[in-house]
Formats: structure tokens, C-alpha cells, sequence
């Protein structure tokens, strides 16, 4: 799977450890940044994911930053994007399975790196049901997304 992966530099850290460890399990890892300890705005770094979600270039996304609260905010602001926040691995990969998410956000100041590691995993390890009642809501969240609201 194409894996783009970005962070703030709050998230720096554990972007670098997991780069490596997407690239050693096989995926192909796109770096977004950032890439070194200068204050890096997250809504950057969240721009340059949506851009690569929506342009395909990437299948999935992993945004990183200090509680991952703000990435995730930044990045559903993107029409097509769905970005969750997810600490534990049962809402990583319920969000894939139930809600179509295509961008995983997470805390550095939150959670454990071995933690994280598992928590991307079975976000990238899920799968859409397509059950008819995932869909049904599914398409209801892109009928809100496509009004235009003022």
C-alpha cells in the first residue's frame, strides 16, 4: 500500500521511527514532512496530506502531531477527507471498517511509540465493510460535505 506520512514538528520523532518500520513491513512510504525541529505549522503538513490522498498518489494517510487533535481537524477540512483520531487499536481500525477513514491522526505526547505501531497497523490492516448500513451512513456524511455551507 502507498502510505503518505507527515508531521508537525511535535510529531517529528515518531514519523522518522515509523517511516522506517512502514518501509521495512513493504509499503511504499511517501515523506510530507516536516523534517527537522522547527516549529512547523500542522495545517501544512495536513494540506500536503489531503493533496496527496486526493491526487492519488497515496491510498492512506498518517498525520502526526502532539496530541493529533489539530491535524485531524485540519485535515477534514478537505473535501473527501476522512481523518480520525485514534489511541487504541479497535478505533483504528473500526473507523476503516465502519466509516471509510482515510487519514489516521495521532499524538506523539499521547500515546507510546509501540502503541502507535499497532495502531497503524490495523489502521492500514482494515478494510471497508461496504455493509449496507455503513454505506447508508457513509453516503449521508458525503451528502453534508457536498452542501456548501456559509
Amino acid at each position: 500500500m502507498t502510505v503518505a506520512l507527515a508531521s508537525d514538528h511535535a510529531g517529528l520523532e515518531y514519523k522518522t521511527l515509523l517511516f522506517a518500520e512502514l518501509a521495512k513491513a513493504g509499503h511504499n512510504v511517501i515523506d510530507l514532512g516536516t523534517c527537522d525541529h522547527t516549529a512547523d505549522d500542522y495545517p501544512d503538513r495536513a494540506s500536503d496530506m489531503a493533496a496527496a490522498i486526493l491526487e492519488g498518489r497515496a491510498t492512506r494517510g498518517i498525520l502526526i502531531c502532539g496530541s493529533g487533535v489539530g491535524v485531524s481537524v485540519a485535515a477534514n477540512k478537505y473535501r473527501g477527507i476522512r481523518a480520525g483520531v485514534c489511541h487504541d487499536t479497535y478505533s483504528a481500525h473500526q473507523c476503516v471498517e465502519h466509516d471509510d477513514v482515510n487519514v489516521l491522526c495521532i499524538g506523539q505526547r499521547v500515546i507510546g511509540i509501540e502503541l502507535a505501531l499497532e495502531v497503524v497497523n490495523a489502521f492500514l490492516g482494515a478494510v471497508f465493510s461496504n455493509e449496507p448500513r455503513h454505506v447508508r451512513r457513509l453516503e449521508k456524511i458525503l451528502s453534508i460535505e457536498s452542501r456548501q455551507m456559509k
